[in-house]
């Protein structure tokens, strides 16, 4: 399939010159297989199928070019829990044909996934990228959030305001951009509550990220275990303006000026229309 050849050309150089219309998103994902809970108790995680392959396949389709990065360039994990039709509306076709389309491009294999490391990305040059798009799956909780590589990749976005897309989990990677994400971080995992030292690049923006109700729904996941904190009170309390669907896994997708956010795994499709609106 000719998207398919023209994906194997992005992905090998990293970018690619073969449509001189077509946009160049970088997709960012964890390189963390497992999110560390309390208590010592690990969850074995990674990205969510539908959450990755439902905007890649639309961005695809739509003739944009497509380079994958984790911050150490290794590669990503899958939610195994994810590989589950219920997320792609209950059509298990779907679902098998996006299982079939990660195999295609090989993005979790050891020894020849795609991915490139985010130095490699600075490399490249921030400038050649129109857009940048981070999915969710718990494993962002485990890394991105206090990755210094990521927080460069989104505070250029936030200031050539450039498109930048984040569903479920994948918000919490916004946390990166503050100046010490990691003290920010381990203040709310022992205080159960964090101030940032300095106004937040994101402050005062409209957005949504996985609920703490939707938490509290899914927490079975975890197979006993409790997250150290919700992705909910950390944007809050960073300084963002929180928005919520009026059902709990209902689609519900906010922009605000370049950011583009959906809350849940349902909400992965209208977040890639969103971004293809903006990459036109």
């Amino acid at each position: 399939m000719k998207y398919l050849r023209r994906l194997a050309i992005t992905l090998a150089l990293g970018f690619s010159a073969a449509s001189a219309h077509a946009a160049n998103v970088l997709v960012v994902l964890s390189d963390s297989d497992h999110l560390d809970l309390k208590d010592g108790k690990v969850f074995q995680t990674g990205f969510y199928l539908n959450e990755l392959m439902q905007p890649v396949e639309a961005l695809l389709d739509a003739g944009h070019e497509i380079t994958f990065a984790t911050p150490k360039g290794t590669a990503p994990s899958i939610d195994k829990t994810s590989i589950d039709k219920m997320y792609f509306g209950g059509d298990e076709a779907a679902m098998k044909a996006s299982e079939a389309q990660l195999e295609e491009i090989g993005l979790l294999s050891d020894t020849a996934s795609p991915v490139i490391s985010l130095a490699r990305v600075e490399q490249i040059g921030y400038d050649h990228f129109d857009a940048v798009y981070v999915p969710g799956g718990h494993a962002p909780m485990q890394d991105l959030l206090v990755s210094p590589e990521l927080g460069k990749v989104l505070t250029h976005f936030h200031e050539q305001g450039k498109t930048t897309a984040l569903a479920c989990h994948g918000p919490i990677a916004l946390i990166s951009t503050l100046r010490d994400p990691k003290a920010f971080t381990t203040q709310l995992e022992t205080e159960g509550a964090a101030k940032a030292d300095r106004e937040w690049i994101y402050a005062g923006y409209n957005l949504t990220v996985i609920s703490n109700e939707e938490e509290e729904l899914a927490k079975g996941l975890l197979g006993g275990g409790a997250m150290k904190f919700y992705p909910q009170d950390a944007l809050t309390q960073a300084g963002a303006r929180y928005r919520q669907s009026d059902a709990p896994f209902s689609a519900h997708v906010v922009t605000d000026r370049e950011l583009i956010t959906g809350q849940n795994p349902a909400s992965a499709p209208a977040v890639a229309q969103e971004l293809l609106k903006r990459l036109k």
